[in-house]
């Protein structure tokens, strides 16, 4: 028996845990049934991406990064204007910039993807997860979602701009970095500290935000995203003498850190509400249905609301964005199967409001664990993120135009993303980063960082389209939207 096998049975002595089911894939209705040239060009680069493998350790997002520069290259762009660069240490993380030269009026826009994903175990997958394929009117692949999407979309638009001859009035740069999911060479980190003029920018758009689609399939409202929370991990650690399994004692190290993980679970963090999740519940109450539209109004009049809370963390898409959670999410231990436990160890990954810190959650969940056994520990400091800033004006005029154009006019509304992404860190070095996609997805169905990720097909070729139109509008000129 392994170790991680032995911790995980004394858990579930304890707490029972349903199987996984097998995902059901519902077709996704309005996938085009022949494709444009244009369509047919992104379609081959966003392939090309998800078949270039980019996980942390065993991948290289340098093949993927000179994969595209090689487009680049051939499409014309001056060798001056493609940079390849990276900690000369990391061979495996270089990162792709790429300046599109405008008229020089203002500063540039940057446009930011990440080339990194979370690795995929073929034996988990029905098929290869880095082999792109489509069925059911949906991708499916390592990364398709979560970035190689918006990563395979500014780069089409960007050889399209050139193909066209079209020159905005200010420079565009394309950023497509490493370690966004995880890794010890965060590219935007990198970029900040060593290569900072690259990447300079007025602002960024970023994944991050999108839309969502109602239950048959409608667009319900559009997403910029302006704020995220904190990501921050707690390693949970009992050491012990150990000792015969013939023997047991009262102080197992198991029994110990599962007493503690349980206490966690059962903790729910009060409601933390900001400058942009105030906002988005109120927008929101105006599209849902009367039940949640009733919770979150509520909850905006009084965040101390327990009964609006609850009705609002029902719905898995708006639980996580109330309030802090932490959850645990990787295990090992033990050493033998004749022997008591002399470590064991859980990770608890937190993902924290940010009008708090990791400190302050640290002190949260040692009061609840109250065990002397169990140390609690992170090698992370408090974050200190930018301060959410109002959405630039300008792109938050032509999001909603283009909103309303291409999705029936619904709303677009400010998000804090529960995820991370490389945001936070622009809008730390004082450039804010938005994330608007126009890629539209029913409440979790694409599964980005699990098994069998998937997009819609119509989803892609529409975000194709929309960040098209939306970046020569707010990089100009570019004919006014009707």
């Amino acid at each position: 028996m392994s170790p991680r096998l032995s911790l995980a049975l004394a858990l579930s002595a304890v707490v029972s845990v349903p199987a996984a089911a097998q995902p059901i894939l519902r077709p996704a209705p309005g996938a085009p049934t022949s494709l444009t040239p244009q369509q047919q060009e992104a379609r081959a680069i966003y392939k090309e991406m998800v078949e270039i493998n980019t996980a942390d350790s065993v991948g290289s997002v340098t093949k993927a990064a000179e994969a595209v520069a090689a487009r680049f290259r051939a499409a014309g762009f001056p060798a001056a204007d493609i940079h390849l660069v990276g900690p000369a240490d990391k061979p495996a993380k270089q990162k792709l910039i790429v300046r599109y030269r405008g008229k020089g009026q203002g500063k540039p826009i940057l446009l930011l993807a990440h080339l990194d994903v979370v690795q995929a175990k073929r034996s988990d997958w029905a098929s290869d997860p880095f082999e792109m394929r489509e069925e059911s009117g949906y991708f499916i692949g390592r990364g398709v979602a979560d970035d190689k999407s918006m990563a395979a979309i500014l780069t089409a638009n960007l050889l399209r701009y050139k193909q066209e001859g079209w020159v905005p009035e200010r420079d565009l740069i394309l950023a497509l970095t490493a370690d966004e999911e995880g890794g010890n060479a965060n590219g935007v980190s990198w970029l900040i500290e060593h290569r900072r003029e690259l990447i300079d920018a007025e602002y960024a758009i970023n994944e991050g935000g999108g839309g969502t689609l109602g239950p048959t399939d409608e667009p319900l409202f559009h997403s910029i995203q302006a704020a995220e929370k904190v990501y921050h991990d707690f390693t949970l650690t009992v050491r012990n003498t150990g000792g015969h399994s013939s023997v047991p004692r009262k102080d197992n190290a198991i029994y110990s850190l599962a007493a503690a993980l349980l206490k966690i679970q059962q903790h729910t963090f009060p409601v933390e509400l900001n400058d942009v999740t105030r906002p988005f519940f109120e927008q929101t109450a105006k599209v849902e249905i009367p039940s949640l539209a009733a919770a979150m109004r509520a909850i905006v009049a009084n965040p101390g609301d327990t009964a609006a809370a609850r009705i609002i963390s029902t719905d898995p898409r708006y639980a996580s964005m109330l309030r802090t959670t932490c959850v645990a999410t990787m295990l090992e231990g033990g050493h033998a199967p004749n022997a008591l436990p002399q470590f064991v160890k859980a990770n608890v990954n937190c993902r924290i409001a940010p009008t708090s810190t990791g400190s302050q959650v640290k002190a949260v969940l040692q009061r609840l664990v109250n065990d002397s056994s169990v140390a609690i520990a992170t090698d992370r400091p408090d974050r200190r993120d930018g301060a959410p800033t109002p959405i630039n004006a300008s792109l938050l005029r032509a999001t909603t135009q283009l909103t309303a154009a291409m999705f029936k006019g619904v709303p677009v509304i400010p998000t804090m993303s529960t995820g991370a992404t490389d945001g936070y860190r622009l809008r730390a070095a004082g450039i804010p980063t938005y994330g608007v996609s126009g890629i539209f997805s029913a409440a979790g169905e694409t599964n980005a960082h699990g098994r069998d990720e998937k997009l819609r097909v119509k989803s892609f070729y529409d975000g194709l389209e929309f960040l098209y139109q939306l970046v020569k509008q707010v990089s100009g000129p570019a004919k006014p939207l009707s």
